[in-house]
């Protein structure tokens, strides 16, 4: 195994209402990024199709092969129109709407009598990085109770059981496409800043793994 810092990028791939995902392109174009800054560090990439089961199989299984020292996911908030930086995982899981595979939950928390599990004070720093870009960004509590929260809820489980101690998970809107404008008249975030809010985040949690392999 490399000694090369490792930092794993993960999103989704399309879902029921949503036939454009993007964080795929996203996770795309961060997974290619050239920059000094990254020379000592390895960047691997992997797409969730949008199922429970796909999580609870695929998510172990990258962990394992990569053994990242930091883990950033990303994921569409399709009804949000700014960046939403998720600063914990909730105990909920939606009974209402289906998985990519046609499944629903049968049970409303994801685990018997616990509470919802934080991320990390390091959130606030990928909030700040964000920000300075110059993009809309925001602090959230509430992940949802579909299979983004669900993904942060295994990914904090895992790191708990000796994965990754630093990961992140970032909520994105629809982007502008083809010239397409949001409610009132007000663009959409283009997926060029999104790109550059994403890599600022990438580069400080490099920043991060490194301080925590220091320490």
């Amino acid at each position: 195994m490399s000694d090369r810092l490792r930092i794993l990028l993960t999103g989704f791939g399309p879902f029921p209402g949503a036939p454009y995902n993007p964080t795929q392109p996203l996770v795309t174009r961060l997974a290619h990024l050239r920059r000094p800054a990254l020379d000592d560090v390895e960047i691997a990439s992997h797409i969730f199709p949008v199922t429970y089961a796909a999580v609870d199989r695929q998510l172990p299984e990258v962990l394992a092969r990569v053994k990242p020292d930091a883990l950033l996911m990303f994921g569409l908030a399709a009804r949000t129109s700014y960046l939403r930086i998720e600063t914990r995982a909730r105990n909920a899981v939606t009974m209402l709407w289906p998985d990519g595979a046609n499944t629903r939950s049968r049970k409303r928390a994801i685990a018997a009598n616990a509470d919802a599990m934080m991320f990390g004070p390091h959130t606030a720093r990928l909030l700040r990085a964000a920000r300075l870009t110059g993009i809309d960004a925001r602090s959230s509590r509430d992940a949802g109770a579909y299979l983004c929260n669900y993904l942060s809820w295994r990914a904090i489980e895992g790191a708990k059981a000796g994965g990754p101690q630093l990961a992140a998970f970032i909520h994105v809107p629809l982007l502008a496409r083809s010239g397409a404008m949001r409610r009132k008249g007000f663009p959409r975030i283009t997926l060029e800043e999104l790109v550059d809010a994403g890599e600022a985040m990438l580069m400080e949690m490099v920043q991060l793994a490194r301080k925590a392999r220091a320490s």
